[in-house]
């Protein structure tokens, strides 16, 4: 079995369970290659569709999992050879026996609870736990709440069961992942500081990296979420996206919050001295260009540690896609423009950490040999070899404007 991933933490999450499944299984050996999409993106999704059409050119045989399904049902049709299921992952085991058999099986249903299935990790100091399906937004840009629908946040209980599982096989790290982790619990009457607490209680010398949320929803649950973050478990480190510093399109992509709702939220992390990580889009539809100024503006005064640009792509499906679309020039251009503000800060942010030394978790292996270490904040220094998952001390000596450079010491 070939498994090829595309996409965020959650796919690779799934990529993980797909092999777990297929290993209790006794499938891994079968002669089928395992697709698992993702539809953020245009370029990816052309990438995926180029790779589909040549696997088909080959006769191979096929299970294409992940959001594209979902999110587009025609998909189905244009390859009838292969076999889908879409990020319904736990149908992986019947979907790869039909196509190893040269039958087919077209199963793209409702994902259910992905928690405590079995998984085969990647890193085997990092546990990714997705703690959610769907979301409770309604971007007009966004192609993936088609493919996940409306929020199903999974039972605390069976989290904390999937945590302690992991750090009993030897995780070190644990990412909580989801289309939006700020939403978690509000399907529930519960919320993403007590699922924190609650972890924070488990025994054991381990750190909690919390996924991506809204502005919106961490706005609203500010003090507690802060206190969540204080506890020594819980790396300080927020994934808060802004997408526009302009209100209107924030409003024209339905996103349901201000910039100043977004600084806020980024003020009392500060206070933290927390890493922040923000995204923003660059070219949507209806940016003019004062409301992309307003975007350059913003990233210049928050001055976030990491900034993931993405230019704008239409996506099938979406009520942004109707939209007259920019010129890709004008697009590009403020696209290069983003990144050189980005660096100027992102240079002045990592400047201030040289000469920093303390206690760091040896978190990923780099091609090159090296790895990288994580500290409290969650900064990425890159150290010579080492061990996944030990602890050490480490100084840094230099920085990029994406990482810093440092060295292990005694």
């Amino acid at each position: 079995m070939e498994l090829v991933t595309f996409g965020c933490a959650v796919s690779q999450a799934e990529s993980e369970i797909i092999i777990g499944l297929l290993t209790e299984s006794g499938l891994m050996e079968a002669d089928v290659v395992v697709v698992n999409t993702c539809t953020v993106k245009s370029p990816t999704e052309t990438k995926i569709l180029r790779l589909l059409r040549k696997l088909e050119a080959e006769g191979r045989r096929v299970v294409v999992a992940g959001c594209m399904p979902p999110a587009w049902p025609g998909l189905v049709d244009e390859f009838p050879g292969f076999s889908f299921i879409g990020v319904n992952t736990s149908d992986i085991t019947d979907a790869v026996k039909a196509a190893s058999e040269g039958g087919r099986l077209v199963k793209v249903g409702d994902p259910g609870d992905k928690t405590l299935l079995p998984r085969k990790r990647m890193n085997p100091a990092v546990g990714i736990v997705p703690i959610a399906e769907g979301c409770l937004g309604g971007c007009t840009y966004c192609q993936t709440r088609l493919a996940r629908g409306h929020l199903r946040s999974y039972t605390p209980r069976r989290i904390v069961r999937q945590v302690e599982e992991m750090l009993s096989s030897g995780v070190k790290e644990v990412w909580l992942t989801g289309q939006d982790t700020g939403a978690y619990g509000l399907d529930m009457k519960t919320k993403l500081p007590s699922l924190l607490d609650a972890l924070s209680d488990i025994e054991g010398d381990f750190m909690i990296r919390v996924g991506m949320m809204n502005p919106n929803h961490a706005a609203g649950m500010l003090d507690e979420l802060l206190e969540s973050f204080k506890n020594g478990k819980v790396y300080r480190f927020l994934h808060l996206p802004v997408q526009s510093g302009d209100d209107q399109v924030l409003r024209d992509m339905n996103r349901t919050y201000t910039a100043d709702d977004f600084r806020l939220v980024a003020a009392a992390f500060r206070g933290l001295d927390a890493t922040l990580s923000t995204d923003v889009i660059v070219g949507y539809p209806t940016e003019s260009d004062r409301a992309f100024e307003n975007t350059v503006d913003l990233i210049e005064e928050v001055k976030p540690d990491i900034l993931n640009s993405t230019r704008y792509w239409p996506r099938p499906g979406t009520a942004a896609a109707a939209l007259k679309q920019l010129p890709g020039s004008r697009v590009k251009a403020r696209s290069r423009r983003i990144a050189d503000v980005f660096k100027k800060v992102g240079l002045e942010r990592n400047s201030r950490w040289v000469g920093w030394r303390g206690r760091c978790l040896l978190s990923e292996a780099n091609p090159d040999g090296t790895c990288t270490a994580r500290n409290r904040w969650y900064k990425p220094i890159v150290v010579g070899g080492g061990r996944l998952g030990e602890h050490s001390d480490v100084e840094v000596t230099g920085h990029t404007y994406y990482d810093l450079r440092g060295r292990t010491v005694q």
